[in-house]
């Protein structure tokens, strides 16, 4: 190496905000960023005159990262907590030379600001309820009419968009869990209009819907001849269109790993490169995020990123599902029926009789299903007043059962045509049946995709399609 490559790597060395361990084969500590002495509470000199084997036994590692790799030879990610008491996410990687283990290089990122900033979140949340149950008072009433096309009428949904209010005007990553259909995109757009960024663009992305094969192409664009068919001039992705705006992410969960990766760097870097290029680009915008999944769950299955899970994981707010906000089916039918009513120009109304229905319902498909289901009503309609149920009868989703069971519970056998029904619904019925089946015994969509021998976005639309979702409790 020469002595300008020498110069270059120690100061990315010293000036890294990650905090960097140099170790050799035999576990001697090489070299050290000069910021990792506050988080391990030893000095660069103390640390470069020991051994990994003796800080983990000292307690000041628990537990070494680089005696993992050089137990396993491969690249290793965990949580460490130090001789200090900070909890750091830390990654290592082996560096061979022919053919043996060298050296590892390590690097550590500081989580105890972040579990600060989630604690004094929790704080303000439960100063929140409070306030909520004193009455709101005037900061509750200008809520009110902020909220622009969100029906919140639940004690719960306003605890919701009262948070959402007061992080807005900050830049902190927001996460927003909650069954599929419950809104999440409508209260992510009205983050977007509470913040300070409003005048910019809000970008929103589907992670299941994009095939992976486009995704990095779609997301961090590309330059011109990076590949068969790429736009003259190239391309500006998605990241670099949220400029100086908001970057919506749903179903994060289902973003694959490669890119997880490159997301985590953009977050980390502020930067993007293109594909096919070489020269970053500086981008600036507010990132939010949402799931259905457990994100929890997917770090202990390998399916998510552990250090992108606590970068993501800044504000979690969780928007319950419909079946425990009843309070707010009135307004979301009202709102619906104005909306259907201007579309095809009639003025309907609700019959007394489906109000009963509507509010004793479990609506697993929440807000999206609420607003399918007036649709059809209202289009089933045969006057101007919307009366009972305008699903035929054995077409509501019912209990994941198999298809052998239904064809059992029909006295006939499962491949069959019903009476009247069509080689393309009967196509789709036995479709539908084999989904529910393996969504009952499977854990991901990715599991479904292996088993079906497709690919896993054909299966999230597919799942769309048919109403059905994973059964992660099974």
């Amino acid at each position: 190496m020469s002595e300008l490559d020498s110069r270059i790597l120690q100061t990315i060395i010293e000036t890294a905000h990650d905090h960097f361990f140099v170790v050799d084969a035999d576990g001697r500590v090489r070299d050290v960023s000069p910021a990792a002495a506050a988080v391990y509470g030893m000095s660069r000199e103390d640390l470069c005159r020991t051994t990994v084997q003796a800080l983990e036994a000292q307690g000041v590692l628990k537990p070494s990262i680089s005696l993992e790799v050089m137990r396993t030879g491969r690249p290793a990610q965990l949580m460490q907590v130090t001789g200090t008491g900070r909890r750091v996410v830390a990654q290592a990687h082996p560096v061979f030379q022919a053919g043996r283990l060298a050296a590892v290089v390590s690097r550590s990122m500081d989580l105890t600001d972040l579990q600060l900033l989630q604690e004094e979140y929790a704080l303000l949340q439960r100063r929140f309820s409070e306030h909520l149950r004193r009455g709101g008072g005037a900061e509750e009433v200008g809520l009110e009419a902020e909220l622009g096309e969100l029906e919140v009428r639940s004690e719960v949904m306003r605890e919701v968009a009262m948070l959402l209010k007061r992080v807005a005007p900050t830049d902190a990553t927001v996460l927003m869990l909650g069954e599929s259909g419950v809104g999440k995109t409508a209260f992510a757009r009205q983050l977007h209009r509470w913040s300070a960024r409003r005048e910019g663009p809000f970008i929103d992305v589907n992670c299941g819907a994009i095939p992976e094969s486009l995704f990095e192409s779609e997301m961090f664009g590309y330059r011109h001849g990076a590949f068969s068919g790429a736009a003259p001039g190239g391309k500006a992705g998605l990241l670099e269109q949220a400029e100086g705006g908001t970057l919506f992410l749903d179903e994060i969960g289902e973003l694959p790993l490669a890119m997880q990766t490159k997301l985590l760097k953009v977050i980390q870097d502020g930067s993007v490169t293109r594909l096919g290029d070489t020269r970053p680009r500086r981008v600036d915008f507010r990132l939010v995020v949402a799931t259905n999944q457990d994100l929890a769950r997917g770090v202990e299955e390998g399916r998510f990123r552990l250090d992108l899970y606590y970068r993501l994981n800044v504000i979690p707010v969780t928007l319950p599902p419909l079946r425990e906000r009843r309070e707010d089916i009135p307004g979301l039918v009202e709102r619906q029926l104005k909306r259907l009513n201007a579309r095809y120009g009639r003025d309907k109304l609700m019959g007394r009789d489906v109000w009963q229905e509507l509010m004793g319902r479990d609506w697993p498909g929440n807000v999206r299903e609420l607003e399918n289901w007036l649709e059809r009503a209202w289009l089933s309609a045969g006057d101007d007043v919307i009366r009972g149920d305008p699903e035929p009868a054995g077409s509501r989703p019912g209990p994941m059962i198999s298809s052998q069971q239904q064809a059992a519970s029909r006295g006939e056998a499962s491949m069959g045509l019903e009476e009247g029904e069509s080689l393309k619904a009967a196509l789709a019925r036995t479709e539908r049946a084999i989904l529910a089946e393996l969504c009952a015994e499977l854990p991901s969509t990715y599991a479904l995709a292996d088993r079906l021998g497709i690919s896993q976005p054909s299966v999230v639309r597919k799942l769309r399609r048919h109403g059905l979702r994973i059964r992660r409790d099974a």
